[in-house]
């Protein structure tokens, strides 16, 4: 997929943010958000895959160690969604690893427990 259009659809996902933010507030558990948010890409258009497994390949062999992607969109775009005090250091990690055993490019950490969605939104890009 082309760098504009990966661009036009994290722009849909950070309005999408928005809306569901402005709509929910903060204090919910991460799981309301989650559906809220596939719901709300779903009605842009947008094809979303919800906690979608993510193997391991070590040594040539395909692992499932358990880890999922909370969101898919458009076979490319990982969003990985907190609901949380405070984004940690270990929150940025996860999802750069995730962008890199999924060979993705782009990410996005959510936080939905802020008072400004803005403050809770990190874009993450993997330069392969």
């Amino acid at each position: 997929m082309n760098r504009e259009k990966l661009e036009a659809i994290g722009k849909q996902i950070v309005d999408a943010a928005y809306c569901v933010h402005k709509a929910l507030g903060p204090g919910l558990l991460e799981s309301a958000y989650e559906v809220c948010l596939v719901m709300e890409l779903i009605l842009r258009g947008l094809k979303v895959e919800q906690q979608k497994a993510l193997p391991v390949f070590y040594k040539g062999k395909k692992l499932d160690v358990g880890y999922r992607l909370d969101l898919l969109v458009e076979n490319e775009i990982i969003i990985e969604l907190k609901a949380v005090e405070k984004l940690l250091p270990i929150h940025d990690a996860q999802l750069i690893s995730y962008l890199k055993l999924s060979d993705k490019r782009l990410g996005y950490l959510i936080n939905f427990n802020v008072t400004l969605i803005k403050n809770g939104i990190k874009r993450k890009v993997n330069n392969l």
